[in-house]
């Protein structure tokens, strides 16, 4: 089943980012999109994700126009059916970790599942204050945050930027075990190669096009 879809997409600053672009992403997909610094990989997430509206065209969550909907309805989209992971945490500094991913838990109605944080091996650094934590431990809190919200589509834009290879393998592994279990479905933005091509779908955001390489 068809989740999202992105048609005639367009978004300029200073310059055109991209124009007349088109994506697509079903249930128990994962897509990379690849691209140098600066080419818009990452406002694209953020439209595709309704942070941001763009200039022109349409984005659909299960048919429906999101930015024809009302700031409460996007708010509901964000809490219930969308994980956003950013580059930067977002983790609230004067919270534990284990309090950082309940009140993720408790505005999603949902429960912590104990079998994500132990594949994300940070049991041992629920009780510390997130200020103690490295930056890897930190991404991981924040992943866990994510996927015990029970999201129907996964952002995540540099996920494993903090992370050594074998962490950062281990925690693709948990997000592609998610998106197969959950009916889900990731996009992933990503400067390496390798990573995206582990993906079901990669494109590459090139001179304003997205263009689908494999």
């Amino acid at each position: 089943m068809q989740l999202l879809k992105g048609v005639n997409l367009a978004h300029a600053y200073d310059y055109t980012l991209f124009e007349d672009l088109n994506f697509s992403i079903s249930q128990q997909e994962s897509a990379a999109i690849l691209g140098v610094s600066g080419c818009g990989k990452s406002t694209l997430l953020h439209i595709l994700c309704t942070l941001l509206k763009p200039n022109s065209g349409e984005v659909f969550y299960k048919e429906k126009s999101i930015y024809s909907l009302d700031s409460d309805k996007k708010l509901e989209i964000r809490r219930f059916d969308f994980g956003i992971i950013f580059q930067s945490h977002y983790l609230f500094k004067g919270f534990s970790a284990y309090e950082n991913i309940e009140l993720a838990t408790l505005l999603s109605k949902q429960k912590i599942d104990d079998e994500i944080l132990e594949k994300l091996k940070i049991q041992d650094v629920l009780k510390q204050k997130v200020g103690e934590l490295s930056g890897g431990q930190q991404q991981r809190v924040s992943i866990a945050r994510v996927l015990s919200k029970k999201p129907r589509i996964i952002f995540a834009d540099e996920p494993t930027g903090n992370l050594d290879k074998n962490t950062a393998n281990e925690v693709m592994d948990v997000l592609f075990e998610y998106v197969k279990n959950n009916n889900a479905a990731l996009i992933l933005v990503t400067h390496d190669e390798k990573l995206a091509s582990v993906c079901s779908s990669v494109y590459r955001l090139e001179n304003k096009i997205l263009h689908k390489i494999s």
